[in-house]
């Protein structure tokens, strides 16, 4: 039986807090972050905000509960059963299953042992915690019990959730069963669910994380939610101190640039499309002021030989070296081929030495930790206008929101804060002032200490709306529709639309399916405001992207990469009459774009042309002038019906709302389907007689609408109590 902590309490008066993180390795000092999955982020979080508290004049003793470890592979610190970081500060290590380590996904079948375990120690105290504080599901599972069970108010950090890891395993090409039987992710699903049902207040780094991840669950309560984004080493991140240009790593920076004084435009990010570092190269080498007035800095990752990176770091760096070489950047850009991760912050104050400027472009950016670090360092920042920048920015006051899918943003961004030394001053103070203000461990815990204490205090009691759990654990519909023309052209009826989205995104995912490229959707999506699609497929079907990331999906890629050789198709229709490749803008690695002359071309002699030549493709016009050539197993329909595959959504509940000779597939077979009043079209006339393809009266979203009650869709498959249920 699991014995008690043995602590006594040396502070007379305040708060007794209890963090729970069970899974990784967890030690008071030398944290060997990095040494697998479990032993990350979480820990060093966890570690750092129990040292933060137990510094607060308001806490009076810190405990931070962990799982023992008893395993020769590993160091006898874990084994400890209380590690002593002080008279009011200890790390307690609670037995539960096998003694050796084992990961965070095979802990589920003991966490009701550690919960056990853990009461047993607590009785054994002469004073209960005044607050039980939870870390990711496992823990999350445990404290609940816990809560429940001596009436102590729970507070949780997620880390991470389930139903979006779920997502980017699926776009990882694993199946349903393969992630149950790897991830026990139904088990953590109902876990997350049951710690929402039972938490007092939820703790979240950004408002984004609230809106794309929380709201999806059933237990959601928005008054539950609280925004404390967590600490920054300020000793190790701090400004310039003089010595920065005589260091070795400012030479080894600079060793490619022409007119290395210059001051640094930095980024820092891993070579990740998402990333959008050539939209960066491309504002810089369309800009000669920029070019004039500053030195572009690429810290994206480590590389020997590219060929040998996996092939999204490949095609990334592809695109950096084209674009460098197309605005003839030699002697202007800088891209470091090797970093170590402690040289990160001397890349921060270095480019503070130059009076440069840190610019985060990427399309999508949940919190924005690079941001923070480069505020705490010196830097002005501008960053994208997406997720946690914004409340960076909001907050620090230090520089400038960029929309990342517009280069020339960028570039006037970047001109604005480097052309004006008084402002780069400004910036730069109100940047290291506002990280110690909100993002500094002190900061932190201030504003932890006034959430948790009117909690303890009871002065603040969560009101719970009532909520009604649906039957199914995961999403069971889905709608899918074009982007031009169904999407746009009625704002009033897409505001509705994006209504009914929200209401019902619980239950009903949202998919976009264009022939756009991604950078090219994206803007429309936002200069329109349309609501934020869970899965986008671009580019014809020949990419599919998941929100709230934009995970690509790397097995789908990989699946219609067959027999499929570009440029022998391009070279073999060049001189076809009629034919004109459209802008690099449109193309893609597997999508070839023309515009067509209907006068001109005969599309069946260009399939017979291409079938002769040995090209398994799929061909597909649109609106009779635009002309795609997609890999055999790729259009919009085969990447629907994969999706509807690997989320287990049957045909039955897939919307589909189309209207171009792009889309047909997608409305064929057993998809209920709609083709919108604005965009019937010959190209689809032939299917006025099929049953399930219905022909809206109204135009646009209002369309949509028409039709998704044409369907009665949101109450498909309702089982005798209401609950819906899988057809």
């Amino acid at each position: 039986m699991q014995k008690g902590f043995d602590i006594k309490n040396t502070k007379s008066e305040g708060l007794y807090i209890v963090l729970i993180s069970i899974h990784g390795l967890i030690r008071g000092k030398d944290l060997e972050l990095g040494r697998d999955a479990d032993t990350g982020g979480q820990t060093l979080y966890v570690v750092q905000l129990a040292k933060a508290l137990n510094n607060h004049p308001d806490v009076a003793r810190v405990d931070l509960v962990t799982r023992r470890v008893i395993d020769s592979s590993v160091s006898n610190d874990y084994a400890t059963p209380v590690e002593i970081l002080s008279d009011t500060l200890r790390i307690v290590r609670i037995e539960a299953g096998p003694e050796e380590y084992i990961p965070k996904e095979q802990l589920w079948d003991h966490l009701d042992n550690f919960s056990d375990n853990l009461a047993t120690a607590l009785k054994a105290e002469d004073i209960l915690p005044d607050i039980l504080h939870s870390h990711y599901a496992d823990a999350g599972y445990v404290g609940a019990h816990i809560s429940n069970q001596f009436g102590i108010p729970l507070i949780h950090t997620g880390h991470s959730l389930g139903r979006v890891k779920r997502s980017r395993l699926l776009a990882s090409g694993l199946t349903s069963a393969d992630i149950e039987e790897r991830y026990n992710i139904i088990r953590r699903i109902e876990a997350e669910e049951f710690t929402l049902a039972v938490a007092e207040r939820v703790i979240t780094s950004t408002h984004q994380e609230i809106q794309e991840q929380y709201e999806l669950y059933d237990h959601y309560q928005p008054e539950q939610m609280r925004v404390i984004p967590p600490g920054t080493n300020l000793k190790k991140f701090m400004p310039p101190t003089g010595q920065e240009l005589d260091d070795p790593l400012f030479d080894e920076i600079v060793k490619p640039l022409k007119e290395p004084d210059k001051p640094m435009i930095l980024a820092l990010s891993r070579p990740d499309k998402r990333k959008n570092i050539v939209a960066l190269i491309e504002a810089y080498g369309e800009s000669p002021e920029l070019q004039t007035s500053a030195n572009l800095v690429i810290i994206a990752g480590n590389r020997d030989d590219i060929d040998d990176l996996d092939e999204g770091a490949q095609e990334v760096f592809h695109e950096l070296l084209v674009t460098i070489d197309r605005y003839d950047l030699y002697g202007k850009v800088s891209m470091p081929k090797h970093h170590q991760r402690d040289q990160v912050p001397m890349f921060y104050r270095i480019a503070a030495a130059t009076s440069g400027v840190f610019v985060n472009p990427a399309l999508t950016e949940p919190f924005g930790l690079t941001l923070i670090e480069a505020a705490a360092s010196g830097l002005p920042i501008v960053a994208t206008e997406d997720g946690g920048p914004q409340d960076i920015i909001g907050n620090c006051e230090n520089g400038f929101l960029i929309n990342p899918l517009e280069p020339s943003t960028i570039a006037d961004a970047l001109r604005r804060v480097l052309d004006d030394k008084t402002l780069w001053h400004r910036l730069m103070k109100k940047g290291i002032e506002g990280v110690r203000e909100y993002y500094s461990w002190d900061a932190h815990v201030k504003h932890y200490i006034k959430v948790v204490k009117p909690i303890v205090q009871h002065a603040e009691i969560l009101i719970r709306k009532p909520l009604q759990r649906r039957s199914e654990l995961y999403r069971d519909r889905i709608i899918v529709s074009d982007l031009d023309q169904n999407l746009i052209g009625d704002n009033g009826s897409l505001k509705r639309l994006s209504l009914v989205l929200r209401q019902h995104r619980k239950s009903t995912g949202f998919v976009i399916a264009t022939g756009r490229r991604l950078d090219s959707a994206l803007k429309l999506i936002k200069k329109l405001a349309i609501q934020e699609p869970d899965i986008l497929i671009t580019s014809g079907g020949t990419e599919i992207y998941y929100a709230p990331k934009l995970t690509t999906d790397v097995h789908w890629t990989k699946h219609i990469d067959h027999h499929w050789m570009p440029h022998r198709i391009r070279e073999l229709l060049k001189d076809i009459p009629g034919l004109k490749k459209q802008p690099k803008s449109e193309q893609s690695r597997f999508k070839i774009s023309y515009y067509i002359d209907p006068e001109l071309v005969d599309i069946e002699e260009i399939h017979r042309l291409l079938h002769q030549e040995e090209h398994s493709v799929h061909v597909q016009v649109a609106f009779g002038q635009y002309l795609d050539i997609l890999p055999q197993r790729a259009s919009k329909g085969m990447a629907l019906r994969y999706i509807a595959e690997q989320w287990q959504i049957p045909l039955e509940n897939v919307f589909v709302a189309g209207g171009s000779g792009a889309d047909e597939d997608m409305m064929r077979g057993n998809t209920l389907a709609a083709v919108i009043a604005n965009r019937h079209h010959e190209e689809l006339s032939h299917l006025e007689d099929i049953e399930h393809i219905y022909f809206a009266t109204k135009p646009y979203a209002n369309g949509i609408l028409e039709s998704l009650d044409h369907y009665d869709f949101f109450n498909l498959h309702k089982d005798v109590n209401g609950e819906t249920s899988h057809a």
